[in-house]
């Protein structure tokens, strides 16, 4: 960020908190607010600028009171102002806010747009939205029509709609709408960075609030990792609740965690005037306001949220905070596919941000369940979701706008090119795209739809199929949390979302009969069986169809992956499912939603991508190859029946390769082969190269060459003869190499004696030869083989071919060791000749004759 006094820099002074009126912006605001000394720098920044960057502490009050300092500025001109917050709840609390600053409902002068909901009028001119909304409004209408300013609130979430949203709005600033002012804003911002990406050449001005609401102490308990982190909330709501006055706000990482930690207070609070309440975004709106509301009189209430209550929100009476220190995000794993939550350390920004939550309205408290010493570790700020996030809608979206290559927009930073990717295969999968990018009618279909790429190819193929209100029903369940109950089986949860009656499943029915009717919109349904729920969850999840594996738990999704699935579903008895939801990593996935899908219904969705043919395999415990005639979806075999062996080079190779992997020693070696490989690795050892390596890895690797031709019409181990293996052998080595092979490394040695004596060449101490010690009589040079280069290891033996001795050197042995030798086989063989000069005496192999 720029230090003050540095270009781009502006700051207002440092202030107290004061009940006062306010001079500089009129007599808009009954009570005084830190962000308003910031106010005059703002607006005049934005008369000279079209964009800068706000940074306010958190309860500074820029939320509400930028807005409303910017109506009436002369640039404004009648225009609407955009005010883009991260969640509902914010947007909604902004609006009303806003609106009780003007003595006004909800909808006149100040309206409010979220998913679900919409407050707005002809009169309505600053209208706050979610970012959500706000990249549909862009997408429909680039230039912004009527639009004066869009001001992005809490930009420092980095949400994904934001960082599309805000290069979208760049886009329209530098090409179409000179006049339209951004301003980012934010309590904890990397100012440097927004402010270059916003200014066109040179950075943006960043104004500075320095002012803060009230001191807040914090107090550090440490946590036990060992410990569930609720019990460790609950103690610590129990030290605030007895230490100091006011509401506290603790804040968790889900919705679970809170239910427990509620169960657990309500047990132990024993004060009748604390309400103990849930606030997460999977409430409905009563539910949440009841949260976010003041404590009736005398009363003081314990509000358990998510990080939905860090930022954008003040919620009346609170002055004690209690961190826990984690948050759940989610975080997709291209390789996979799917989208996790991930519990993680929140960053020293969210830490900051939710600290400020007890300063709002007088000084405060923060327990903080971590070291002190640990803050530094947090990370600065969290990770920006544009970078661990399914990109595929955003692809979708800039495709049809006919944008084909997200990253030549200016974000913040740009989408990795992984994601990109992923994004890219998917939306093909769908027919959302062409290879080149561009999208397709089906695709153009599904951008209109406010909804995920998946959901929204669900809704629209849906609709075809003549269910499209079904589909769309399966959708609202899909995007809004905690409709229809928590069953793991689609048909129990939609079953109940159609009865439920509360406003936001009733605002939630209408919201899908509103996406049905876009779906319908010049496609008329076509004929034909109307898919079921499952059926229609597998267009959404193509590649999450799901097979049992035999016993009723684990399953095979058509992407590869496995899961599990609770055994005491009525989803672990079905053969098949459309699995939406799935929690844990790879080695211990289970599934958190899934439906009961047949196979006939299968083949009927996916007759384009079911693949059928004979599948040739090797089976290693007949050491045989068998065929089958398969279908497959992906990973999953639907239909598998035997079938005869066809005789191909394919099924050769199978069988080649299938008896490589039981081992090479398992094929039909007989001692003449096995010494003929022998002799030739024996070759390549000595020289290398152009000797083949007939090593056991490499003819296991190489199977399918060399040995997979001469198995033509075999089908198993014991059909492969020797002779077979003899000539796949042969035939690695070259021509020219088999009479040298015979040269210089012969089978056989001749004896003086005449007699042909085989060579092992794969002793370990090189070629050896054993042989009786009288055959050699007579010869006075050693033998030798290569050329005369090696010589050979002579085993000698005596006439009952017992060893004698072993030598290289066969003169050196006549004229040394054979003396002794000699005295002691004397002795032992009287019957055989010994003579005292075996260089000069005749050679043989029999005793000597009778009478001699």
């Amino acid at each position: 960020m720029p230090q003050a006094g540095t270009p781009g820099w502006i700051s207002g002074p440092p202030m107290a908190y004061v009940q006062a009126s306010m001079t500089a912006q009129g007599s808009m605001f009954d009570t005084r607010l830190p962000i308003d000394d910031a106010l005059p720098a703002l607006t005049a920044t934005l008369r000279d600028h079209v964009a800068a960057v706000l940074v306010a502490p958190p309860g500074a009050g820029k939320t509400t009171r930028v807005p409303l300092a910017l109506l009436d500025e002369p640039w404004v001109k009648g225009g609407k102002i955009l005010v883009l917050e991260p969640r509902r709840l914010a947007a909604r609390a902004a609006a009303h806010r806003m609106a009780q600053t003007l003595k006004e409902k909800v909808g006149e002068t100040v309206g409010y747009r979220v998913r679900l909901r919409s407050e707005v009028s002809r009169r309505t001119r600053i209208e706050v939205i979610t970012e959500g909304v706000f990249t549909r409004m862009v997408l429909d209408d680039p230039e912004l029509s009527g639009i004066a300013a869009v001001l992005f609130d809490e930009y420092h979430e980095r949400s994904l709609d934001a960082d599309l949203g805000l290069a979208l709005a760049l886009e329209t600033q530098r090409g179409l709408r000179d006049d339209l002012r951004l301003l980012a804003m934010s309590a904890t911002l990397d100012g440097a960075r927004v402010a270059a990406l916003l200014g066109d050449g040179a950075p943006a001005p960043v104004v500075e609030s320095e002012g803060r609401a009230y001191p807040v102490d914090t107090r550090y308990l440490g946590r036990d990792p060992r410990a569930p982190i609720e019990r460790q909330v609950v103690d610590a709501v129990l030290k605030a609740l007895s230490a100091e006055r006011g509401s506290v706000l603790a804040f968790l990482p889900g919705a679970a965690e809170i239910r427990r930690t509620q169960t657990h207070l309500l047990a132990d609070v024993r004060d009748r005037d604390t309400d103990i309440v849930a606030l997460f975004g999977a409430l409905d709106a009563a539910e949440q306001d009841r949260a976010v509301l003041p404590a009736p009189p005398g009363k003081r209430k314990v509000v358990l949220a998510t990080s939905i209550a860090e930022t954008s929100l003040t919620i009346e009476g609170v002055r004690v905070v209690v961190d826990c220190g984690l948050a759940r995000v989610p975080r997709f794993e291209p390789d996979v596919g799917l989208t996790r939550l991930e519990t993680v350390r929140v960053s020293r920004a969210a830490a900051d941000q939710r600290r400020g939550r007890a300063g709002r309205t007088e000084p405060g408290v923060c327990y903080r369940l971590w070291g002190e010493g640990e803050t530094q570790s947090l990370p600065a700020f969290a990770t920006p979701e544009i970078l661990a996030a399914d990109l595929s809608g955003l692809v979708l979206d800039l495709a049809s706008a006919g944008v084909r290559d997200p990253r030549a927009l200016p974000f913040l930073d740009p989408p990795p090119l992984p994601a990109v990717t992923e994004a890219k295969n998917l939306l093909r999968v769908l027919d959302a795209i062409d290879a080149d990018g561009a999208v397709t009618p089906l695709g153009a279909r599904m951008a209109r739809l406010p909804l995920p790429p998946r959901l929204a190819h669900m809704v629209v193929r849906g609709s075809d199929l003549g269910a499209g209100e079904s589909a769309a029903d399966i959708a609202a369940l899909l995007t809004e949390r905690g409709l229809g109950g928590d069953s793991p089986d689609l048909a129990h949860r939609l079953e109940d979302f159609r009865r439920e009656r509360s406003r936001r499943a009733e605002d939630a029915r209408r919201l899908a009969g509103r996406w049905a009717e876009l779906a319908r919109e010049s496609h008329p349904p076509k004929a034909g069986e109307t898919p079921s729920p499952a059926a229609l969850l597998a267009l959404a999840y193509p590649d999450r169809v799901a097979k049992a594996r035999g016993d009723g738990t684990r399953i095979l999704l058509a992407n590869g992956r496995g899961a599990v699935v609770d055994p005491a579903s009525s989803l672990a008895r079905a053969p098949y499912l459309a699995v939406a939801e799935i929690s844990g990593r790879a080695d211990a996935a289970r599934v958190q939603l899934a439906a009961a899908i047949s196979g006939e219904e299968i083949e009927r969705l996916f007759a384009d991508a079911i693949t059928a043919g004979l599948e040739v395999a090797f089976d290693p415990a007949t050491a045989s190859v068998r065929a089958r005639e398969t279908r497959r979806l992906g990973a999953l075999t639907l239909a598998d029946r035997p079938q005869p062996v066809p005789n191909t080079p394919e099924t050769a190779a199978a069988l080649a390769e299938g008896l490589a992997d039981l081992g090479i020693e398992r094929l039909p070696w007989t001692p003449a082969l096995t010494q003929w490989r022998d002799r030739v690795r024996f070759l390549h050892q000595a020289e290398g190269a152009p000797w083949p390596d007939l090593s056991d890895a490499q003819l296991a690797a190489t199977a399918a060459e060399w040995l997979a031709p001469f198995l033509t019409g075999r089908t198993s181990l014991g059909q492969v003869s020797a002779g077979d293996l003899g000539n796949a052998l042969h035939a690695l080595l070259p021509y020219e190499l088999t009479h040298r092979l015979e040269t210089e490394a012969p089978s056989h040695f001749t004896a003086p004696t005449g007699s042909n004596l085989p060579i092992d060449y794969a002793a370990e101490g090189g070629p050896l030869l054993p042989v009786r010690v009288q055959e050699l009589f007579g010869l006075t040079r050693h033998p030798a083989i290569a050329g005369g280069k090696v010589p050979l290891t002579l085993a000698l033996l005596s006439p009952a071919h017992r060893p004698i001795q072993v030598t290289k050197d066969l003169p050196q042995f006549w004229q040394g060791s054979w003396r002794d030798v000699r005295a002691e086989m004397r002795g032992r063989y009287p019957k055989h000749p010994w003579p005292e000069d075996p260089a000069n005496a005749p050679p043989t192999n029999r005793a000597k004759p009778r009478g001699t």
